[in-house]
């Protein structure tokens, strides 16, 4: 199992949090550090939609310029974004053996999934 996100996103905190909290382990993926394949944006993009992969109430989206945001109309102009700005991404996406489980963090999701009393 995979945890995607940008360590100092307090929302990454809190889903590395809960996770370290509840004894399951998983393995970190830095978006900043190790950056983010088209493979693996492709996969998660035949999951869901880019719409909801990127985050548009981010610091990042905002500041992009118009010409940018109107330029992410399909699959791959999310994909050479999200490649260009990795911040932009939805955090943090857990991930096992290919599939999302989770966008976001929500405590309640968690627990469900890993059958946890919260």
């Amino acid at each position: 199992m995979k945890l995607y996100g940008i360590p100092n996103c307090n929302t990454v905190k809190k889903a590395r949090d809960w996770l370290a909290l509840h004894n399951i382990s998983v393995e970190f993926h830095d978006f900043k550090k190790q950056g983010v394949s088209a493979a693996d944006l492709t996969a998660w993009l035949a999951q869901i939609s880019h719409e909801k992969l990127i985050n548009r109430a981010g610091l990042t989206w905002r500041g992009l310029d118009e010409q940018s945001k109107n330029s992410v109309v399909d699959d791959a102009s999310a994909i050479a974004l999200m490649q260009n700005k990795t911040s932009v991404i939805k955090r943090p996406i857990l991930v096992k053996d290919g599939t999302i489980l989770c966008v976001g963090f929500d405590e309640t999701r968690y627990a469900e999934f890993f059958n946890q009393s919260k």
